[in-house]
């Protein structure tokens, strides 16, 4: 016999009921929107970079060359002296496993001493490797020249090589490495957060629009005149005198939503590796591009001499070079106007240039009018 139980309409009725009580419990997420977080910062609260010079030792043979890096020779006898260490004058120390090298590290906001921070150990000589290094205690100083943390441990190097009969075999990078937690704060940085009746937040781009948006999300959830637009950039915001509130108002504060408006097109170009990014906000009018490609092929092919038999000459050895220059026909191609990214890749690639190709014609379509988008070389 069948045990299971139909439900009845009043449990039906309930199920609906549940479900919609939890429906109006999730809040809604809004399109598009952004966090203040997301698109600004409180100002003042920043980190700092440090920056130290030490060594590494414990390196297996692999370290700087003392005879053309003189200042890790320098460094090492230093060192020594501070110990308690004193060498004979005119010593020729010949080391292979110490390696000069510089420190960096970023000191985090409201960083107390005793905290841990990680930094990077990069060499400064002519080191093949320093993999298996420890790093000797190096201090960390600021823009101010002050000491703010003391760096020390043994380096993590994501890197791995091998050399031997003239033949030589590498993985990723073996001249830098970091240390995890490898730097003890010894000194903080005073914070102006819980001074003073304002705050400021600084917007990570200049955008009047943005400014505005923010300033009213602000007023929206504390009340009207809570912030001011100071200009494009900076939005002045009345803030709790009570350092306790005023924690609990910033965090608040932080993550209120708002529609930034629409970005800016943009598009990034990287003339060194040829890269191309574009937002989304790229449009391209009407036009023509004709584009051809110039390439120049330089080849050397060895050319032995023989002297005759019996004869005083030597065998000559010489290079019979042959330049060849190639200019490849470009064709008119005619570009629409298009309003979207999937159409302004597709118009792109219809010219059938290379990305370093496409540096230059992106440049050329901007200055003719043709490419209503902003462009940035970095």
């Amino acid at each position: 016999m069948d045990t299971t139980r139909t439900p009845r309409r009043g449990q039906h009725r309930w199920l609906a009921a549940a479900l919609f009580c939890v429906a109006c419990l999730i809040p809604p997420l809004s399109a598009g929107g952004q966090r203040i977080k997301d698109i600004a910062d409180i100002q003042g609260v920043r980190a700092n970079q440090l920056v130290g010079y030490g060594l590494v030792v414990g390196l297996d043979g692999t370290g700087d060359q003392t005879t053309s890096t003189p200042f890790t020779i320098q460094s090492l006898i230093s060192m020594l002296g501070q110990l308690g260490v004193q060498l004979p004058p005119g010593t020729n120390l010949q080391l292979k496993n110490v390696a000069a090298v510089m420190v960096t590290a970023q000191l985090p906001p409201f960083a107390k001493p005793g905290q841990q921070i990680d930094v990077t150990v990069s060499s400064l000589g002519n080191a093949k490797s320093l993999r298996g290094g420890t790093l000797l205690m190096t201090p960390l100083k600021g823009a101010d020249g002050q000491v703010y943390a003391l760096a020390q441990g043994n380096l993590l190097v994501a890197g791995a090589g091998a050399a031997a009969g003239g033949a030589s075999q590498q993985i990723n990078h073996l001249a830098a490495g970091r240390i995890p937690a490898g730097a003890i704060v010894e000194r903080a940085v005073p914070a102006r957060v819980g001074q003073g009746d304002f705050v400021h937040l600084e917007l990570r781009q200049t955008d009047f629009t943005t400014a505005s948006r923010v300033t009213e999300a602000i007023d929206r959830a504390f009340g009207p005149g809570t912030a001011l637009p100071l200009d494009g950039r900076h939005v002045q915001v009345r803030a709790p005198a009570d350092p306790g509130r005023r924690i609990a108002f910033l965090a608040q504060l932080e993550n209120l939503s708002l529609d930034p408006g629409q970005p800016t097109p943009k598009v990034i170009l990287n003339a060194r590796t040829g890269s191309i990014v574009m937002n989304q906000e790229v449009r391209l009018a009407q036009c023509a591009i004709a584009h051809g490609n110039l390439s120049v092929t330089i080849s050397a092919e060895p050319q032995v001499s023989q002297p005759g038999p019996l004869s005083p000459g030597q065998t000559v050895v010489t290079e019979r070079a042959d330049v060849q220059i190639k200019k490849e026909a470009g064709e008119l191609v005619v570009v629409p106007a298009t309003a979207s990214l999937a159409d302004v890749v597709k118009a792109l690639n219809a010219v059938g240039a290379t990305p370093q190709d496409l540096l230059a014609i992106l440049q050329a379509m901007k200055a003719a009018g043709a490419l209503q988008a902003e462009l940035e070389i970095i």
